[in-house]
């Protein structure tokens, strides 16, 4: 098992697939981009499929969530998914996505084995769109959730960044889109992963915030820690349910005692933490010339045990990790 010195166990695999990205969001890059891994860095389609099977066969990993920058810019993407869905056991797997291309993608990935994805949208106007990413392809995401939920690959789960003064207003009109459309909305504190270092604590929209907000239109009622688990959302039912809204509050409601993550770069680095500023080097003892199944096991666990009891971000002295969100993986 992925265990560390606190008792978490990691079943659920983060890996990062490229990080590339065909949006530039405020909130994650610059306008012009970022310097991109280069191609001999990068994992192979086999050296990732690699690394998932030690980690599922050998290690106990349950679930594996694709990720990036933006993991539908993969080319071998639908081959990775069809031949992690062969290993034995078969993990759960799910993809985080803009859902730029979903639209064109959504029927072979779950013909491929995947289970569900996870969209990013953080507004119903396109105008607002354009000026949060850069880019003007609101339709094609919406596109790329419907397409997705047709094919299958539910539950569908939208992820909402809320900025100041941009979207901060538009907590109870998603809800209301998300419940009419069958998606399950999830609202994300913004977190200090941006490659600009521009975030500040006393700027961003909290969760007290946002389910503030959601209050003035619904009725919300806690799930409950029973029901949670190690997921990262807090959960509510909203009007009495069945549907739900959820919060990740990784600012300020943190869950790191019941986390059960561990992530994999796009160039083979295990990461312990989404705030980590230490990664563990996969892709060369995959790449030595004798390097076994075992060897990169071992080399994974003791990473693994090594993990700290926190993310950090309470502590007055944090600091963000050099790597933005965009080449470590959501």
């Amino acid at each position: 098992m992925l265990i560390d010195t606190y008792g978490r166990v990691a079943t659920d695999l983060r890996v990062s697939l490229t990080d590339r990205c065909n949006l530039r969001c405020t909130y994650c890059m610059p306008e012009e981009g970022l310097q991109w891994l280069a191609k001999p860095d990068l994992l192979t389609d086999d050296e990732i499929v690699r690394l998932v099977g030690i980690a599922v066969t050998r290690l106990g990993v349950e679930e594996v969530r694709f990720t990036g920058g933006e993991p539908l810019l993969r080319p071998g993407l639908v081959g990775i998914v069809e031949r992690c869905a062969a290993l034995d056991p078969r993990p759960r797997m799910s993809l985080t996505t803009n859902g730029i291309g979903l639209g064109r993608t959504a029927a072979a990935l779950k013909a491929a084995g995947l289970d569900r994805v996870n969209v990013s949208l953080d507004t119903l106007r396109p105008d607002v769109f354009k000026t949060l990413t850069r880019r003007d392809r609101h339709r094609d995401v919406l596109e790329g959730l419907a397409a997705a939920r047709d094919a299958g690959l539910t539950p569908v789960k939208v992820n909402t960044v809320l900025m100041p003064g941009l979207n901060d207003d538009e907590a109870p009109d998603l809800l209301a889109w998300a419940l009419e459309q069958g998606y399950e909305l999830r609202f994300i504190e913004q977190m200090p992963l941006d490659a600009q270092h521009g975030w500040k604590r006393d700027g961003m929209i909290t969760a007290g915030d946002i389910l503030a907000s959601l209050r003035t239109r619904f009725d919300l009622t806690p799930e409950g820690t029973e029901q949670r688990g190690s997921a990262p959302a807090e959960r509510w039912l909203v009007d009495g349910g069945p549907h739900r809204v959820g919060v990740i509050a990784s600012v300020t409601r943190p869950f790191c005692a019941a986390c059960d993550r561990t992530r994999l770069t796009a160039d083979g680095q295990v990461r312990t933490c989404l705030f980590a500023t230490e990664e563990t080097d996969l892709r060369a003892a995959l790449r030595a010339e004798h390097g076994s199944d075992d060897d990169i096991a071992r080399v994974w666990k003791l990473a693994m045990w090594g993990k700290k009891a926190g993310s950090g971000l309470d502590d007055p002295a944090f600091l963000q990790p050099e790597r933005p969100m965009s080449a470590i993986g959501g």
